[in-house]
């Protein structure tokens, strides 16, 4: 496999961008909770006819709330992922070691950041929203799988960072400005950690025979199966979450199209908008071409 970045320039853009965490949240930079937190292509609430126009910004929040902390609990297995890929090779390539710390370190600095994001949420809203995890225990059974098939699964969670902020995020004048800087600031590293994770896949795949391809494509399928499960179950928490802080109780009708509805739109957010990128999917038609045919296949599923 070859792969049009390297780790100097990589390292070179993602020196050029450093941000502290104090310096996008706290202090009078709040959330305004007038103000939706997602844009409408990953929030899906605008199809729930059956919800009142302020029931919609409850509900766009709170899945505002899980679009951080699910990035949160997914930096919980990246970054141990990293330090190990790093590890073996500390007497290598300079630039390769530096660019690998950085990128390691601006992982934890995003788990901070959305911890951050959390408390503050937690202050403004009504009410206790649940969330899928713990991450711990999310990380170690994804890191249980084959390298290959993790590297794959956080590629097209870094590609899907880009699509959601450059598609959606950038140009929606509605959504609420500090939630809006939270996801430009996350992007703009995850833009360099999209180029660093394809040069860990073409490193994995480059020491592993066709058959530990295979194996690695067989463990990115099921890693997301892991990932889908997790989903189904937060559009449940959400769904609880919304009659809590709304104080309505949903009928078993209304609560048939909140699942059909919102599994779909996390579904899209999470797993669809990744295995659709091009650059994703180029990366996995030069390990094989049948495997992107599969993707390609599966994707429909997702969006």
């Amino acid at each position: 496999m070859k792969t049009k970045y390297s780790y100097k320039e990589t390292l070179d853009n993602a020196e050029k961008i450093g941000w502290r965490v104090e310096d996008i949240i706290g202090g009078n930079k709040r959330l305004d909770f007038q103000k939706p937190f997602l844009p409408e292509s990953l929030a899906r609430v605008e199809e729930m006819d059956f919800l009142t126009s302020r029931e919609k910004l409850v509900l766009n929040q709170i899945r505002g709330y899980g679009y951080l902390y699910t990035f949160g609990l997914v930096e919980e297995f990246i970054l141990p992922f990293i330090l190990d890929h790093a590890r073996p090779k500390l007497d290598g390539d300079d630039y390769r070691v530096r660019a690998l710390l950085r990128f390691a370190g601006e992982e934890a600095k995003h788990i901070q950041l959305f911890k951050e994001f959390a408390t503050e949420f937690k202050n403004g809203f009504p009410s206790p929203c649940d969330v899928i995890g713990p991450p711990q225990d999310v990380a170690r059974a994804v890191l249980a799988h084959h390298p290959l098939g993790v590297a794959l699964v956080i590629l097209q969670i870094e590609w899907m960072t880009q699509l959601h902020y450059l598609d959606s995020v950038r140009d929606d004048g509605t959504l609420d400005p500090q939630f809006k800087s939270l996801l430009r600031h996350h992007w703009m590293e995850e833009a360099q950690h999209a180029k660093m994770d394809t040069l860990m896949v073409q490193a994995l795949s480059d020491a592993c025979s066709p058959e530990e391809v295979q194996q690695g494509f067989n463990d990115y399928g099921s890693i997301g199966g892991i990932l889908d499960g997790g989903l189904r179950q937060q559009v449940e928490f959400d769904m609880q979450s919304f009659q809590n802080a709304t104080g309505r109780a949903l009928t078993e009708a209304e609560k048939q199209r909140f699942r059909a509805i919102q599994i779909q739109a996390v579904r899209w957010t999470y797993l669809g908008s990744g295995m659709t990128h091009p650059n994703f999917l180029e990366t996995v038609g030069s390990l094989s071409p049948a495997a992107r045919e599969n993707i390609e296949t599966m994707a429909p599923t997702f969006c």
